[in-house]
C-alpha cells in the first residue's frame, strides 16, 4: 500500500511538472491593432523563440476590457497587445494589468508617460492621430464638397454618408468621444456628435472598418486613425485623409501584462519584443503606419508627420479613467446611441 501510495505520488509530480512546463511554452495573447500586424508579431516572436507557441486571437479593445474584466482572478490572456491606451488605462487603474519590469529608457516621451500614469502596468508601443477619410470617387460623383473640419460633417449634405465606429466596442471611436469633448466641452461635444449621428449609416465594432468601407465605396466618408487610412490609401484606393481644422486627438497604442498571467515570463518576453526598435520597424512591412515608440526605431516616410497635426493636450489621465469613460459611454448610449446595434 505504501510502495502504491508513493508511486501514485510521483505519476502526480510528474504530471503536474509536464503541464507546468507546457504551460510555460504556451503564451496567450490578444492583440488589438490589425490582423496583419497581429500576424506579423507572432511569427517574428515565435521565430525568435521557437520552443513557445502564441495563440493570439484578434479583438478590439472594448470587447478585450470586457473579456479582462469578466476574467479577473482566472484569467486566459497573459499579455495584451494594442489598441488604444484608454482601455489599457482602465485596465491598470481596475488592478486587472501588471507591471512588465521592462525598460522604458529607450522610449519617447507620450510612451512613457503611459508607463508612469498606470504605475508601470502599461506602456505606449505606438501613437496616432485620429481623422477624417472620404472617397473622393464617391463625393466627386454625388457633387459633395469634402470635408475639412469636424463641423462639416453634422451638414446635411453628408446625410447618410459617414461611417464610424461604436464607442462601446471601439477604442477608435472612445477616442473621438474623448475629443470632442476636450476640444468643445461636454455638452456641446454631446451636440455635436448627436448631430454627426444623425449623418452616420453605420457604426461598426472595429474602429478601421469604417475606412475599409470607404476605401471599398461601400461609404463616402469615415473618421478613424490617419495611419489605418493611409495604408488604404497606399493600396491605391481613392481616399483622401483630412486632419480636422478645429485640431484632433490620438492614441498611444499600448501593450499590458494581464494580472494573474499563468506565464508571466512569456508575457514579459513578449513586451521586452513589442518594445525593440528593430522590431516596431517591421511594422511598415504590413503597412501599419503608426509612430513607433522607441526613439530608435525607424519611422516610415508615409506615416503621418505628428508635428504638422493640430492636435490637443490630450488628457490619457482623465480619458483613461474607469469612472470617465463609463459616465460618457453612458451618455453617449443616452443621447447619441446606435439605433441598429451589432451583435
Amino acid at each position: 500500500m505504501k510502495r502504491t501510495n508513493v508511486i501514485s505520488a510521483a505519476i502526480l509530480m510528474a504530471t503536474s511538472a509536464m503541464a507546468s512546463a507546457a504551460l510555460a511554452d504556451e503564451l496567450n495573447v490578444v492583440c488589438s491593432a490589425e490582423q496583419d500586424w497581429c500576424d506579423l508579431m507572432v511569427a517574428a516572436f515565435e521565430a525568435e523563440n521557437p520552443d513557445t507557441d502564441v495563440l493570439m486571437v484578434r479583438k478590439s479593445t472594448g470587447e478585450t476590457l470586457a473579456q479582462v474584466r469578466a476574467e479577473a482572478g482566472n484569467p486566459k490572456i497573459d499579455v495584451w497587445w494594442g489598441g488604444t491606451g484608454d482601455p489599457h488605462l482602465i485596465a491598470a487603474e481596475e488592478g486587472l494589468t501588471q507591471p512588465s519590469g521592462v525598460s522604458t529608457d529607450e522610449l519617447l516621451g507620450w510612451a512613457r508617460n503611459m508607463s508612469d500614469i498606470s504605475e508601470a502596468r502599461t506602456v505606449g508601443i505606438y501613437a496616432g492621430a485620429l481623422g477624417i477619410a472620404y472617397n473622393s470617387e464617391i463625393l466627386d460623383e454625388k457633387g459633395i464638397a469634402p470635408p475639412a473640419c469636424w463641423a462639416d460633417l453634422a451638414d446635411p449634405r453628408f446625410a447618410g454618408e459617414i461611417q464610424v465606429a461604436n464607442p462601446n466596442s471601439s477604442g477608435t471611436a472612445y477616442t473621438e468621444l474623448a475629443t470632442f469633448v476636450q476640444l468643445f466641452g461636454e455638452d456641446e461635444a454631446f451636440t455635436r456628435l448627436a448631430a454627426v449621428g444623425a449623418n452616420v449609416n453605420s457604426y461598426t465594432k472595429s474602429g478601421s472598418a469604417p475606412s475599409k468601407a470607404a476605401a471599398r465605396g461601400e461609404t463616402g466618408v469615415s473618421i478613424g486613425f490617419m495611419h489605418d487610412m493611409v495604408k488604404l490609401a497606399a493600396s491605391g484606393f481613392p481616399l483622401e485623409i483630412v486632419a480636422p481644422c478645429e485640431g484632433t486627438g490620438y492614441e498611444v497604442g499600448a501593450v499590458s501584462i494581464i494580472e494573474g498571467a499563468r506565464n508571466f515570463e512569456g508575457a514579459q518576453a513578449w513586451v521586452e519584443f513589442a518594445l525593440r526598435a528593430d522590431v516596431q520597424s517591421r511594422a511598415p512591412e504590413v503597412q501599419s503606419f503608426q509612430v513607433p515608440s522607441n526613439s530608435n526605431a525607424e519611422v516610415a516616410p508615409e506615416s503621418p508627420d505628428l508635428a504638422s497635426i493640430k492636435l490637443i493636450d490630450y488628457d490619457f489621465a482623465t480619458y483613461g479613467s474607469s469612472e470617465t469613460r463609463a459616465r460618457l459611454l453612458a451618455r453617449w448610449d443616452e443621447e447619441v446611441g446606435d439605433p441598429n446595434p451589432q451583435e
